[in-house]
């Protein structure tokens, strides 16, 4: 087929003993760990978790330098387990997620330039360009499932030029992994080849040009990025 200019090529991550894995869309889980919903100023008892998106072009590989992002003075790192889908559908059984429906496992960054998130949130806006910019999901190769187990503790952590930052257990989340597939899948038909950031604990706090930021979680390749 003929295009008006040439597609841009499909976006992959890393996969251990596997192809690479292509990726079709970023789902993200805010106000998913109650600590940080109170570090954000709101009452985890009045709120729940809730859902939006970046672009497939924000993945940045693991090892790599992010530039430093334009229009902010306030950029902040948040580490996140992620979850890579394999198979997808609609309305998905909550007891079949695990078995059925996840490829592997990553560790991903969710990074915010949280000046212009709190400007959209006074004036009731998006926060797309607070969230979905260039570069912004940092993610590491990820692990299959076959060799993670099915992930429902463990430590996460951030660490920004060796000092932690962040550091929770992935058992904290509000909406757990199986719910939140299950959840997803009832707004949006789901795809093989879905991230799903999973939120981030508390401790989140900016970055500055030359630093290393070290994220991890439990039993998944580190992420190593250095803010350029």
């Amino acid at each position: 087929m003929a295009y008006a200019f040439p597609p841009a090529p499909v976006v992959t991550l890393d996969a251990m003993s596997s192809n690479p894995f292509p990726v079709r869309r970023i789902f993200c889980v805010g106000q998913n760990y109650a600590d940080h919903v109170r570090e954000m100023g709101a009452d985890p008892g009045r709120s729940e978790p809730f859902f939006f998106m970046k672009p497939p072009g924000a993945i940045l590989h693991n090892n790599s330098v992010m530039p430093y992002p334009p229009h902010t003075a306030d950029l902040q790192p948040e580490v996140e387990l992620v979850v890579a889908l394999h198979k997808g559908g609609r309305n998905i059984p909550v007891d079949r997620v695990d078995y059925d429906y996840v490829f592997g496992y990553a560790v991903g960054l969710d990074m915010t330039r949280r000046d212009l998130q709190r400007a959209a949130r006074e004036m009731g806006r998006p926060w797309d360009m607070a969230k979905s910019f260039d570069h912004s999901a940092p993610c590491s190769a990820i692990t299959p499932e076959f060799y993670a187990g099915n992930i429902s503790r463990g430590k996460i952590e951030l660490k920004v030029n060796g000092e932690i930052r962040q550091s929770g257990d992935v058992g904290d989340m509000i909406l757990k992994i199986p719910q939140m597939v299950h959840t997803l899948s009832n707004f949006v038909e789901l795809f093989p080849g879905d991230l799903i950031f999973t939120g981030t604990p508390a401790g989140v706090a900016p970055v500055v040009k030359g630093d290393v930021i070290e994220a991890t979680v439990a039993g998944l390749e580190p992420l190593i990025i250095t803010i350029g």
